[in-house]
């Protein structure tokens, strides 16, 4: 009989971790323990990736021989209910202490369903939305297998030449820390050991979203101040969401790896913050500190990782090869290793492993789960609140979006007007190419009595121009053009880092031509990350930012394009106006001598300070009024709430939502303070003509920052209000706090 069926015996209090909950299994955990091996224990700490043959799968031989000798505690890469079961076999009927495998996967913006990617859908501004499609994501990888999601990426990024900037939410730590706890809500609901739900592991601990020059794995260098206010907020809300897992990021920090970095694993991670959960490395990052020079050999960097409080090793082997050696010559307290591993199989029981392995593997569910109508239905309304109008000028005396329904001939043009694999974008999972709809199938569903046809009139990259004659010639015999630019599915996410980043190849010379063809064009641009397109935003009359909205992208993009659905998506990073210009973003400080038109102030001399478009910035085919802004008192005390309304009011002809945005400014402090401080937001759906009334209440803990000796406090003082679309068009107040 297998091991974990002996879990019953025992029955201990519930316990509730900043990590994980459980309903007891310490006892029996400290059981288990007390009976393993030192290599048995190390085995529980290693993780290992499957890779993928040409039949599948696979584990190669070296892994396969570790996993019989109980030397192995996770998978990374392995799906299929078929293959997982394999593994997990071997693990509990064929080691000596039958503990079942945990199996992890990138499941970042979907699994076979690929939902819209992370900074796209974060243009929502809906909240329930990101955690109902994590909620998705969860059961639609648990289905074939898995139990262990390797989300929510919390880093805040204010570079866009980065290029995970992509699974982020943008620039803000308010609103970052908001969508790193729905994330965390939707993986693991409300009861991890159903088969519904993974554990989630925020990522990468920490400010891995900062690197010099927007170089991937770069080093980072900033104050504690700025660490503490702007970067650890998101993955702190996190924790306190109870995220089950924590990875460490691949740069170093003012000097220190994260992955040997004490002083963030130990002392803020699970000291201030209370995580009991578990800290993984990130991809052979124990491995790196030999690279990164504070390491002399492998054996040296095990030493520092479990030392800073890193649990399990994820790919490197370095912690198999070294730590049992390290016990030994007394250099590391097997106590230490006792932590890491009870903490590890407290994730496995939390999961429901022990009372059943095989819980997740359930081939009927899989059949029925993966690519249902459940997981379409729901992608295709993130794909729609992900999508944002960035112009929308009047052509013929009407915008010229949304198109009508009744043109003739319609030309699709660009590199991705037929791209399958470009609208899954980077990091996407399992997801096949084939299950796409692109832009132009969505197009001709959506007009099915209409000729649409395409050229793609260059490729991403490279200087031919030879699809330019066709294109050109189609878009003068039509009646509307669609031109589809931005970036391939290769260009962003991990590794792919850029030095520019405007559009790549041919695509803006295409896009000159076509725009000088005469014929009314919408530029329909599909990126995981802002691009500069000030040249193209001066002279098309329409721009609808796309992203990458994943399976059912041609849909929703056809939708908003012949308006049955009006676009409410709004910016959560600001777009530069060209790259020597990042990094910019709304939150930024006045400096002693702002911007003005005298000589000697922060500015350039070729462009404005401000941003080519400002962070929660976005159109709507309707339009909204804002006025009787009112701040309910002069003077409040500590402690005491402040209500501030606003009127808001639909002025068009079409039902649309509208994003409602509150900043901050504290006039005077101990150390600056930024010009302005996201502190609230409500996403607000009106009927053509109706007007409401929008609340917000605020109080002195809202207003808190990291003063001049480091104290978490607020200040009394003068503070402005600012109310509106974005952080630039806003109506503004003011009140004072007093001590």
């Amino acid at each position: 009989m297998y091991y974990f069926l002996f879990v019953f015996l025992f029955t201990v209090s519930c316990t509730t971790d900043h990590g994980i909950s459980t309903s007891g299994g310490d006892r029996f955990i400290d059981s288990l323990l007390s009976q393993m091996t030192l290599e048995e224990k190390v085995g529980q700490m290693t993780l290992y990736v499957s890779r993928w043959a040409v039949t599948g799968p696979t584990l190669n031989g070296d892994v396969e021989k570790e996993l019989r000798a109980g030397r192995v505690g996770a998978v990374y890469n392995a799906i299929s209910v078929e293959y997982v079961r394999r593994l997990q076999k071997i693990a509990v009927e064929e080691t000596r202490m039958h503990i079942p495998l945990i199996f992890g996967f990138d499941v970042i913006h979907g699994f076979k369903t690929i939902f819209p990617l992370p900074l796209a859908e974060a243009c929502s501004w809906d909240l329930s939305l990101i955690e109902k499609t994590t909620a998705l994501q969860a059961k639609e990888a648990a289905a074939a297998g898995l139990n262990w999601t390797f989300s929510p990426m919390v880093d805040i990024a204010r570079d866009p030449r980065w290029g995970r900037v992509v699974e982020g939410a943008g620039e803000d730590p308010y609103y970052g820390s908001l969508v790193a706890a729905a994330k965390v809500r939707g993986y693991q609901g409300a009861d991890l050991a159903s088969p519904a739900t993974l554990l989630a592991c925020v990522k990468h601990f920490a400010a891995y979203g900062a690197p010099e020059a927007g170089r991937e794995y770069n080093t980072v260098d900033m104050s504690e101040r700025t660490l503490r206010e702007v970067y650890l907020p998101p993955y702190h809300a996190a924790v306190a969401a109870g995220v089950g897992s924590v990875m460490t990021s691949f740069n170093d920090l003012n000097g220190i790896p994260s992955t040997a970095n004490r002083w963030l694993l130990h002392d803020i991670l699970r000291g201030e913050w209370g995580f009991r959960g578990v800290v993984i490395s990130d991809y052979t990052s124990i491995n790196e500190l030999v690279n990164h020079g504070i390491a002399a050999d492998e054996k040296e960097a095990a030493l520092l990782a479990i030392r800073a409080g890193v649990d399990m090793d994820l790919q490197g082997g370095d912690y198999i090869r070294n730590l049992p050696a390290l016990v030994r010559e007394g250099r590391v307290p097997e106590a230490l290793i006792d932590s890491a591993v009870f903490r590890i199989l407290k994730a496995k029981y939390a999961l429901g492993l022990f009372d059943d392995p095989y819980r997740y593997l359930d081939e009927e569910r899989e059949k029925k789960t993966i690519l249902s109508q459940e997981m379409l239905g729901h992608a295709l309304q993130a794909a729609h609140e992900s999508v944002v109008l960035l112009k929308n000028d009047t052509v013929g005396g009407r915008p010229l979006l949304p198109l009508s329904k009744k043109v003739h001939k319609v030309a699709v043009i660009g590199p991705l007007g037929d791209s399958r694999r470009d609208m899954l974008g980077s990091w996407s999972g399992a997801g096949n190419s084939g299950d796409v709809t692109t832009l132009l199938q969505g197009i001709r569903d959506k007009l099915p009595g209409a000729v649409v046809r395409y050229a793609g009139g260059c490729e991403l990259t490279g200087d031919d121009r030879s699809g330019f004659s066709e294109a050109l010639a189609l878009a003068r015999s039509s009646d509307v053009v669609i031109l589809a630019l931005g970036e391939g599915a290769w260009q962003n996410g991990e590794a792919a880092s850029r030095s520019d980043i405007n559009l790549s190849g041919m695509q803006e010379e295409l896009a000159e031509a076509v725009l000088n063809a005469g014929r009314p064009t919408v530029v329909v641009i599909m990126a995981g990350r802002p691009l500069t397109i000030a040249r193209l935003a001066e002279k098309a009359p329409a721009i609808v930012y796309g992203w990458q909205l994943g399976t059912t992208a041609g849909t929703a993009l056809a939708d908003i394009l012949f308006g049955d659905y009006n676009p409410s998506g709004r910016l959560v990073i600001s777009f530069p106006r060209n790259t020597g210009q990042i990094p910019v973003y709304y939150s930024m400080k006045t400096t002693g001598r702002p911007k003005s038109d005298q000589k000697f102030t922060s500015k350039y001399l070729d462009i404005p300070n401000t941003p080519l478009y400002p962070f929660g910035y976005g159109l709507s085919y309707t339009r909204f009024e804002y006025s009787g802004l009112s701040v309910a008192k002069d003077t409040i005390a500590f402690g005491e709430p402040l209500t501030i309304t606003v009127r808001v009011k639909n002025s068009g002809d079409r039902d649309g939502i509208e994003v409602v945005q509150l900043y901050v400014r504290d006039v005077v402090a101990s150390v600056t303070r930024p010009a302005k401080e996201l502190k609230g937001f409500r996403r607000l759906s009106l009927k053509a003509g109706e007007e409401k009334t929008v609340s917000f209440t605020l109080t002195s803990d809202d207003l808190r920052f990291y003063d001049r000796e480091m104290r978490f406090t607020a200040e009394p003082g003068a503070f402005r209000v600012f109310v509106g679309r974005n952080a630039e068009e806003t109506l503004e107040g003011g009140f004072y706090l007093k001590k």
